[in-house]
């Protein structure tokens, strides 16, 4: 083994350590000690491996900022960490150097804009486009060609796992194949900071600021990271002047608008709003169908039915990201009991997922639903009359409350004319009942699920 294979050693040895302190010890157990070093890596571009695409693919989602982090305080020559299958990479190094302080490795010229920088799952012909993000989607494609780019900073904002990072890997990916000699880098916003800090501290912020303004295409992600703190904000913003002088090509993703930016100075936000602003609104629910689609071609072995992925797309409707961890979760769970996926099955294994996407029913949006599906006036369903034509949907409307809504059976006995909680209990029992014997009922019952929980 040589000295550069026993210095690597040394700070994987660390890295597990740090991360088994900071993960626990059944965290770590389950996911993160079967991770080993690939051969091939090195002191600047570390491939960690994984048993199973499954493990790979959480690790990767859950861990990949972490090892980076850790990897870089040890070895500041780090540019980058892949986590792989290991089946499809080269067989793991076996490594049994004890701990000990890793030597610095010098620092480096950025690496060439090749494929292996960017998440091969995050490419333009996987994203789903509709009218919620294709102006973004059609930005960040014209950003990527090559020539003098239309607009420069591209900013991309959204909520959280709307597809922002998955339009900047993707703009990775083609700029790389446009523009194979060009350079260029992905940074988390926390990582551009954590990087400045550590060149700060080593009196070194040269190599840092030629490391990053010397690529062809810089992407900074989850801006909102830098908010209050000044040093690292006047760092970006003579970047930010710098690609902009140069006619570079600058993407700056953030979960608001530049204008909306908090405690971020105002000639930063001046400057990110002087480019193309491109929002990406939360996906409609034909978007989201289409985006559970194509997530189920990548995985033909896994039997999904629809009304499974009909839940799915119409409870989870903030995220992008959480409705594609919902689908992975399902399908994981299913092959690692050896369970077929079933309605009664998503449920179970999402219930609290199910339960936190769901949105806040109050019981006098349900007595309009209903009095509007039924063709009663509001009121109707408070009064004293008996006739079935209103008791019916009356109990519904009982039984819609005590599944949807957090209240008391007093609480809801109140609100529908003062009632007694035990015709709650009745009306729900008889709801319960009917829905088993009465296709009518039972499709009113769940149209009116459907409206309210949308």
């Amino acid at each position: 083994m040589g000295e550069a294979d026993d210095v690597l050693g040394r700070a994987w040895t660390r890295v597990r350590t740090n991360l088994r302190h900071s993960a626990g010890q059944r965290l770590f157990d389950q996911w993160l000690k079967p991770a080993e070093l690939i051969e091939g890596s090195d002191a600047e571009n570390v491939r960690i491996g994984l048993p199973s695409a499954f493990a790979a693919t959480w690790v990767k989602s859950h861990y990949a900022d972490r090892l980076f982090f850790e990897f870089r305080a040890l070895l500041p020559g780090v540019r980058a960490v892949s986590i792989e299958t290991l089946s499809d990479a080269r067989p793991p190094r076996k490594l049994t150097v004890e701990a000990a302080p890793a030597q610095e490795a010098p620092e480096r010229a950025p690496v060439r804009n090749t494929s292996h920088q960017f998440d091969p799952r995050f490419t333009f012909d996987r994203f789903v486009v509709d009218a919620s993000n294709r102006v973004a989607f059609n930005a960040a494609r014209a950003l990527a060609e090559p020539g003098r780019p239309r607009f420069s900073p591209l900013y991309l904002h959204s909520g959280t796992g709307q597809g922002k990072t998955h339009l900047m890997h993707a703009i990775g990916h083609a700029f790389a194949e446009a523009c194979p000699e060009s350079t260029a880098l992905y940074m988390p916003a926390e990582r551009f900071m954590f990087e400045f800090v550590q060149a700060l501290r080593a009196k070194d912020t040269h190599a840092f600021k030629a490391r990053l303004r010397g690529v062809d295409l810089l992407m900074i992600d989850d801006l909102q990271f830098i908010a209050g703190k000044e040093a690292t904000q006047e760092e970006f913003f003579h970047t930010v002047n710098e690609f902009m002088g140069a006619g570079k090509r600058l993407v700056i993703a953030a979960d608001r608008s530049p204008t909306a930016l908090e405690h971020v100075e105002p000639r930063l936000v001046s400057r990110l709003a002087s480019g193309l602003v491109a929002d990406i609104k939360p996906p409609e629910l034909s978007l989201r169908r289409a985006i559970l689609a194509a997530k189920l071609s990548d995985t033909p072995d896994a039997n999904v039915p629809g009304e499974v992925t009909e839940l799915l797309a119409e409870r989870i409707s903030a995220s992008v990201r959480e409705l594609e961890g919902a689908l992975t979760r399902v399908v994981a769970y299913a092959q690692l009991n050896g369970e077929a996926i079933t309605l009664d099955f998503a449920v179970a294994t999402l219930g609290e997922v199910l339960r936190g996407a769901q949105r806040r029913v109050t019981i006098d949006e349900i007595q309009k639903a209903v009095s509007a599906h039924f063709d009663l006036k509001p009121i109707d369903l408070l009064s004293a009359r008996r006739a079935v034509a209103v008791a019916r949907p009356r109990q519904i409307a009982m039984y819609l409350a005590k599944r949807l809504t957090t209240r008391s059976l007093p609480e809801i006995g109140r609100k529908f004319g003062n009632r007694d909680h035990s015709t709650v209990i009745h009306a729900v029992r008889r709801i319960e009942d009917l829905r088993g014997k009465d296709q009518d009922i039972d499709g009113a019952v769940v149209a009116l699920l459907r409206q309210l929980e949308r």
